[in-house]
């Protein structure tokens, strides 16, 4: 799974940063979450199903082969959630016997005809009713929703909404829509049967195998696959899609998408093939199952869902041109899903304590698919952008890796399971090299394929190939918690002609690592490579000619630590000269944000970074940049202007474009008017604030030239004040996001938070049914992204009150209005409720 993140994540907004840390489940007593018994074991699984589009419920028949695992047993225990049981029975061969049962508290305890020996099979047919309104589980920070199984739109009457079904089984909801035993380490093969209307397509896991017309309008498919995958993987999909079809190999790669988006499908989805066959090859593993498709669900409860042949998105993943053309920000995401069809899918974590064998690895295939396909310096800002979401929250210092004390088994899909789990494999590859790396994930996928598996597995299998112990490892970072936090300082000793480098650990208890240390002499850097000891304090001493101009420690980036620098703007620029890593040039280039306009050495730096070959680099710079200081117009608007016009990369153009509008100059009209009609939305947003800037009375008649909605964060939040501002009514509902969270927004950034909560007023104080909805769906996913923070869920319903007093009032002042802001009331009032 790839989790939501909440769409101003971008912006540094952290729920955490302005209020108590103190958490809904401070001073309860953790309880100790063991890997599930294994009483029975399932064989197989099929199912027969229809769907109640008015109650919103499933009609379901199931028959369930199973054996006892190991000991003998008379009884069979199932998962099953808000359902009603209308009959179980054992089906010998088609004959069906009646059998006792006992159904509460969402559980089904079946009595078997007899004692059953380990091996010895045995089918239970049973009937029941899916009600997933019915279902009393909650979701949670990752994953917002868990009844299982979703009707969109299922009467129709949103005309802007298309009608789908679809589910969502982890971490433990597919009991919600089957009777199953619904935890991780349980593995069944499966068949369904869905009957739908003849006008949908239907998806779910292995292959199509038959597809038959029913009377009514009706049809029904048969799905069948034939391996074993763990419960929480099964999916149905349902709905009116366009079926995009593609191959590697000849195993079938479908694109399910909605018809409006078909024209984009190949630009959306297209690089998995080249995906399946990078990752087929650097495991040394062929991808191992019949089919891949990927499919978008509307009101998706989370980011992403790997089942097994049968990805589901989120609809954000659904882009067009203006934004494809600037990024494809769903490509980490449909690299992440597919990674998961062997970590995840082919090998299970066998509990929930143990998801980084799922989810940490899944999040470094992120990395190895920019690396390979975009350039290591785009793997390594990815990384860094990774580790540094996991580094700036506090909260998640104190957790390890691999935990059993967790209060909710979703807590685990957090920033330590995947994006320092990601930091930390990064860290083990590098130890081991390469070839060990993979060669030890090749022997895990082998040893434990259509099996579970857990963090001690892996070592082993790591161990195995590569000859070295490390429990070192492993105990500091799948069985520990925290992270280096360093001091460094050095000292030269003229008669010795030697530097001594000091490392301090400031954290309380001491990592053990090795560390890349650059000690630049006349200028020019070389590399130690370093064993840092688990001590407080460490020495190195290196033979230099001089006191050494630079000390540069994690040169090669790859330490996941916490590192106290203080360099001088001179150094700065011979670190981002001299380093061919980029977390070193980058790091450099930040470095220098206080010092800009204060020091020739820093306007040297930038115009360094305008020419540097990875354009995230040349972004950066361009945010540093103030071209209405006549030193840096001097020196850096010539190759600012070429970055506007010619830069490969239209993110970098339109950054180049909001550099050059901060001067104001209308000599850049003609450069802004020929980017408001660019394909790119990044550019064409860029050019429509410089334009205003200059002139703020074309701002209506420029309203409609970009499409808002799925835009980037960035994007969102250039636009807002000027949206805002001039009362732009076509793009309203498009300002939700980030008025929804203006009381966060303005600890952060005062000036766009006030223009956010004028946005929220603005929406409150006006009759406009879809914007009032958007602003209350928002509220509700935030609801469990907040799940730890009861101060930031009070903020944010003394909004939702505050909107709701401003729609009380705009009913006094327009009655005849009544209906749509009535309306409009009703939706607020259920936000509100929603977070008692």
């Amino acid at each position: 799974m790839r989790k939501a993140i909440l769409s101003i994540a971008i912006l540094g907004i952290l729920f955490s940063a302005n209020v108590s840390a103190q958490t809904e489940t401070s001073g309860r007593e953790k309880v100790y979450r063991a890997t599930p018994t294994k009483v029975t074991e399932l064989k197989h699984t099929k199912l027969k199903v229809n769907f109640d589009y008015q109650k919103e419920q499933m009609n379901g028949e199931e028959w369930l082969t199973a054996s006892p695992y190991f000991y003998a047993a008379n009884e069979l225990t199932l998962d099953a959630k808000g359902m009603l049981i209308h009959e179980v029975a054992l089906d010998n061969n088609g004959k069906k016997s009646p059998l006792k049962y006992d159904y509460k508290d969402d559980v089904l305890k079946i009595s078997l005809d007899k004692t059953y020996q380990k091996n010895q099979e045995y089918t239970v047919y049973i009937k029941y009713t899916s009600r997933p309104n019915e279902v009393k589980q909650q979701g949670s920070m990752a994953i917002n929703d868990a009844k299982g199984l979703y009707f969109i739109n299922p009467q129709g009457t949103d005309p802007d909404m298309p009608t789908q079904i679809w589910t969502q089984g982890e971490t433990e909801s597919s009991s919600a829509w089957f009777p199953t035993i619904d935890k991780p380490n349980q593995k069944t093969t499966q068949e369904i049967y869905m009957t739908v209307p003849d006008k949908y397509v239907t998806l779910s896991n292995g292959l199509l195998k038959e597809s038959k017309k029913e009377s009514n309008g009706l049809r029904t498919d048969h799905w069948v696959m034939d391996k074993r995958h763990s419960t929480y993987l099964f999916f149905m999909g349902v709905g009116e899609y366009a079926i995009v079809k593609d191959k590697w190999k000849n195993i079938p790669v479908d694109y399910y998408i909605e018809k409006e988006y078909e024209p984009y499908a190949k630009q959306i989805y297209g690089n998995t093939p080249e995906m399946i066959d990078f990752f087929s090859k650097k495991l040394n593993y062929d991808y191992p199952w019949a089919k891949y498709a990927q499919i978008s669900g509307r009101d998706y409860v989370s980011g992403a869902m790997e089942n097994t042949t049968a990805t589901l998105h989120g609809s954000d993943i659904l882009q067009k041109p203006g934004q494809l053309i600037d990024e494809n920000t769903w490509e980490d995401t449909i690299a992440h899903e597919l990674f998961h069809h062997w970590f995840g899918d082919l090998v299970t974590a066998e509990s929930w304590s143990n998801l980084t064998v799922n989810e940490s690895f899944a999040n470094y295939s992120e990395y190895l698919w920019n690396e390979y396909k975009y350039g290591k310096d785009q793997a390594d800002y990815h990384l860094m952008t990774d580790v540094n979401n996991y580094l700036h929250n506090p909260s998640d210092f104190n957790k390890n890796l691999v935990r059993f004390n967790y209060e909710s088994r979703e807590d685990v899909f957090d920033l330590v399971t995947y994006q320092k789990g990601g930091g930390i494999l990064n860290m083990l590859r590098n130890y081991l090299g390469d070839d060990a790396f993979f060669a030890g994930m090749n022997d895990y996928l082998k040893t434990n394929e259509y099996q579970n598996a857990e963090a001690h597995q892996l070592r082993l299998s790591f161990e195995k190939v590569s000859g070295k112990d490390l429990n070192w490892f492993f105990n500091q970072w799948y069985f520990g918690s925290g992270n280096p936090k360093l001091n460094y300082s050095f000292t030269f000793e003229p008669v010795k002609k030697q530097v001594a480098v000091t490392i301090d650990q400031t954290q309380e208890k001491p990592f053990e690592f090795p560390l890349a240390i650059d000690v630049y002499d006349n200028g020019k850097p070389k590399r130690y490579n370093v064993w840092v000891n688990a001590e407080a304090k460490n020495t190195f001493s290196f033979d230099v000619s001089k006191t050494p101009d630079l000390v540069n420690i994690n040169a090669d980036g790859v330490l996941l630590a916490d590192i106290t620098e203080n360099k001088t703007p001179e150094q700065n620029l011979m670190q981002f000269t001299n380093s061919k890593e980029f977390k070193s040039r980058y790091k450099a280039l930040t470095g220098i944000k206080d010092q800009v306009g204060k020091s020739p050495a820093a306007v040297k730096l930038l115009a360094a970074a305008l020419k540097d070959p990875f354009f995230r680099v040349r972004i950066k710079a361009l945010g540093l940049i103030d071209l209405t200081n006549p030193e840096q117009m001097k020196a850096l608007s010539a190759e600012v202007e070429k970055l506007a016009s010619n830069d490969p990369k239209t993110l970098t153009q339109a950054a180049a474009i909001t550099a050059l509008a901060k001067t104001k100059d209308k000599k850049y009209l003609p450069l802004f008017e020929k980017g408001i009609n660019a394909v790119s939305n990044a550019v064409k947003g860029s050019s429509m604030s410089a334009l205003l800037s200059i002139d703020p009375s074309r701002a209506n008649g420029l309203a409609d030239k970009i499409d808002l909605k799925g835009a980037s964060d960035e994007l969102q939040a250039q636009l807002l004040p000027i949206i805002v501002k001039n009362r732009i009514t076509s793009q309203i509902e498009n300002i939700a996001p980030l008025a929804t969270f203006y009381p966060f927004i303005k600890f952060q950034n005062p000036e766009l938070g006030k223009a956010a909560e004028d946005g929220f007023n603005w929406i409150m104080t006006s009759d406009n049914l879809k914007a009032t909805e958007s602003i209350t769906k928002i509220a509700g996913y935030a609801k469990n992204q907040m799940a730890g923070n009861p101060q930031a869920k009070m903020m944010i319903v003394q909004m939702l009150k505050d909107g709701l007093s401003k729609k009380m009032e705009l009913l006094k002042q327009n009655p005849q209005n009544a209906a749509s802001i009535n309306k409009q009331i009703d939706v607020i009032n259920k936000a509100i409720e929603n977070y008692k």
